[in-house]
């Protein structure tokens, strides 16, 4: 197959990627929907120019060449480096390819006391909650500090209080709002978006399956740059 071929492949698959990832009125043409998808994809920011080049010689190819005669056949670096970018984008790295951390939780039926031991013997700042193997929710610093603040409000004793289970103050709206829950085979641009569509964000985390099973990482923004350059490069951990 002739360099020509792999090059307008590789552009057909990355055109229609771009559009599912735009996702935009109107039928913009390539140049626009690249500088466009550049604004929030990391991949396509990074490789812009060599987009816009290719675009412009699959034009030339296409429309200027016959039967008999291509007009330009592409080098092999342009053309394996384009063939990496349609792959970067069309098959981004999944979470999966990120090393797993081991994530220590707590039982639902732990004293909160013991939670807040946990949380600061580890440096936790985020707290997975465990009903036997299904995490019910997250702890973090605000909301434990928030339960005992509540509780002396209340008039409540305080050694009483943090002997009282996790279960109690964990809070199905933090979930909601401060966290997204994603599975080991959903993509690395999957979560930098989580960490873009909401600001107030904690963590991004990351089950076997996507839903309330085993925790296999945790991602915070403090993970973003490495997220993108795996993004970017292609790169394994």
């Amino acid at each position: 197959m002739s360099n020509a071929i792999d090059l307008i492949s590789a552009y057909n698959r990355i055109d229609a990627r771009l559009r599912a990832l735009y996702r935009g009125k109107g039928n913009l043409n390539f140049t626009d929907l690249v500088r466009r998808c550049a604004e929030f994809q990391p991949t396509v920011r990074k490789y812009e120019e060599e987009l816009l080049s290719c675009a412009r010689l699959r034009n030339a190819i296409v429309h200027n060449s016959t039967s008999e005669r291509v007009i330009a056949e592409p080098c092999e670096d342009f053309t394996r480096l384009i063939l990496h970018v349609a792959e970067l984008i069309c098959a981004p790295p999944k979470l999966s390819s990120l090393k797993e951390r081991g994530v220590t939780g707590i039982s639902a039926a732990a004293a909160i006391g013991e939670a807040f031991l946990v949380s600061m013997k580890l440096d936790y700042s985020n707290l997975p909650v465990y009903e036997g193997d299904r995490m019910m929710g997250m702890l973090n610093g605000r909301r434990l500090v928030r339960a005992v603040g509540e509780a002396l409000d209340r008039g409540e004793d305080l050694d009483e209080f943090l002997r009282r289970p996790c279960r109690e103050i964990v809070c199905e709206e933090d979930m909601a709002r401060f966290y997204r829950v994603l599975g080991r085979n959903d993509t690395v641009q999957e979560a930098i978006d989580a960490f873009s569509d909401n600001r107030k964000l904690l963590a991004v985390i990351v089950t076997e399956r996507g839903g309330p099973s085993r925790i296999v990482n945790i991602l915070t923004a403090s993970d973003l740059p490495k997220l993108i350059g795996l993004l970017e490069d292609g790169a394994r951990q």
